[in-house]
């Protein structure tokens, strides 16, 4: 018996089908990895799973008592908390058990009621087949595997920044040991050892999960099967996700041959009623327009148009052009020490390290957003920035891409502004949409395109490939590979910078 069945459930987001009649199972111990296009759906599903959204049809429906596990980053909590009592709150239902065992055993010394005895020896036997005795044990090995304990679990969590927050939120969730987690993009806000770490811990978890993610080194080693969300469908393949590859090509081949079998079909009968509907043959061509009318239509696949990224370069000199010295970066205090670095014209250098520890904050610094604490940094004269924030915020959530990319760039027409929005790949449904609405791999390739359109000879990028698809991020390390100017880049994919980068500046803690 399966532990959730989704049935015939179609959806629609404005007049776009996200899914018709998709159906699947989801059964005990299924590490399920959820894959598409930006825009597809798969944090849509997500919701629907939890019941946040209802579909427009069909039905989801979970095994009785069946504990659901839900990556929510941006749930509520007691900000006064430490990071220690928050996550203690995971075995909330033990530490009562507890009260009331010891609650019974004090009562019993007054009363000496064998009774009392009895319900306390029973509320022990509950702890210990809890492993409540091994709960700061537990707490030690998540804290130290997601790197927690180098933030420092007698923190406060109203200290912390997004991506520690969230990494703790994450902590809780894998100490409360549900029987199936839905995780939405959980690589996202950690370093690529506590990515390593994570999916160690997930290849060994005896419950089911379904793991929305872009990071497919991360999706090969964590699952036994794949949801692909395409073409208004969502198809289940089993095996790991290079298994899945190696089957969806196979079949993207015989779809894309199908569908153009069925156009040609489509347009000879069109041109055939064309022809035919006012003469002789006229019952014949409203017969053929029935059949028209009744054909299950295949979607255009859209995987044929793949995202195209380059970068309009100013030129660049050889020479220095990015020079710190002793420079302090930080808020009320500095956040890292002393740093001393230079780069030459057309040089491309990466900065990895602990979540938190400071790397967007020294971008922030370089591109003058926020004050240096100490210490100066210079670029050389001819230098023009191009900046990519990783945050996914905007002055006017309610406008469209095409207004985003009209303010910024009053002097492109529509048919320009259309044209390089779909260059990028973006859908042309999703233009027209409110920026706040789409996914966040679809607002990912809104800034890209701002910043493709940009003219700069130095690039500064915060963790581009967050949110981004298979295909945009193949654009994106072209694009990359490419450019003639200075990069840096915070990302915690090795592999997507592995073949470009000329440094790796790795950020560690006290240097």
């Amino acid at each position: 018996m399966s532990l959730l069945k989704v049935e015939n459930v179609s959806h629609h987001f404005g007049d776009k089908s996200l899914y018709a009649n998709a159906s699947f199972d989801l059964y005990k111990g299924e590490h399920v990895g959820i894959v598409g296009q930006n825009g597809a759906g798969k944090s849509t599903l997500i919701k629907i799973l939890l019941g946040e959204m209802i579909p427009d049809e069909g039905s989801i429906k979970w095994q009785s008592n069946i504990r659901i596990g839900h990556l929510d980053q941006y749930a509520e909590v007691n900000g006064r908390n430490t990071v220690e009592s928050y996550l203690k709150t995971a075995f909330s239902h033990l530490f009562e058990i507890e009260k009331k065992m010891n609650d019974l055993y004090q009562m019993s010394a007054l009363t000496g009621a064998a009774e009392q005895l009895l319900q306390a020896a029973y509320y022990q036997e509950q702890l210990e087949a809890g492993d409540f005795y091994a709960i700061d044990s537990h707490i030690s090995k998540i804290a130290s595997g997601l790197g927690i304990d180098a933030i420092g679990i007698d923190r406060v969590l109203l200290e912390l920044s997004g991506g520690q927050r969230a990494k703790v939120i994450l902590a809780k969730l894998l100490l409360e040991q549900p029987d199936v987690l839905l995780l939405d993009e959980p690589t996202n806000f950690l370093d690529k050892e506590h990515v390593e770490w994570l999916a160690n811990y997930l290849k060994s978890f005896k419950g089911a999960y379904c793991v929305v993610s872009h990071d497919y080194d991360f999706l090969e080693k964590i699952s036994t099967c794949i949801c692909d969300i395409e073409f208004g469908t969502i198809k289940k393949y089993y095996g790991k996700y290079s298994d899945f590859l190696r089957q969806k090509e196979h079949l993207r081949q015989d779809y894309v041959r199908r569908y153009h079998a069925q156009q040609q079909k489509i347009e000879k009968t069109e041109e055939f009623i064309r022809r035919n509907i006012a003469g002789v043959n006229t019952r014949i061509a409203q017969g053929r327009r029935k059949q028209l009318e009744r054909m299950d239509r295949m979607a255009a696949p859209v995987f044929t148009h793949k995202p195209i990224i380059q970068f309009r370069e100013l030129p660049i000199p050889s020479q220095k052009v990015l020079t710190t010295s002793n420079l302090e970066v930080g808020y009320d205090s500095s956040l890292l020490p002393k740093i001393n670095f230079s780069m030459l014209g057309g040089q491309k250098l990466v900065i990895t390290g602990f979540n938190g520890i400071g790397k967007s904050t020294l971008l922030k610094t370089l591109v003058e957003e926020i004050p240096a604490v100490a210490g100066h940094f210079r670029f050389s004269e001819p230098i023009k920035l191009g900046y990519y924030e990783q945050d996914l915020k905007w002055e006017d959530g309610t406008m469209t891409p095409i207004q985003i990319i009209s303010e910024r760039f009053p002097q492109l027409n529509m048919k320009e502004i259309r044209k390089y929005l779909a260059q990028i790949g973006m859908k042309e449904a999703h233009v027209t949409q409110q920026i706040r609405t789409l996914s966040g791999g679809e607002q990912s390739k809104v800034k890209l395109c701002r910043l493709m359109l940009s003219p700069c000879n130095f690039l500064i990028l915060d963790e581009p490939t967050n949110h981004l698809d298979s295909e945009a991020k193949k654009a994106l390390q072209s694009a990359f590979i490419q450019f003639q100017g200075s990069i840096i880049l915070v990302s915690h994919e090795v592999s997507f910078y592995s073949e470009w980068a000329d440094r790796i500046f790795n950020i560690k803690q006290g240097k």
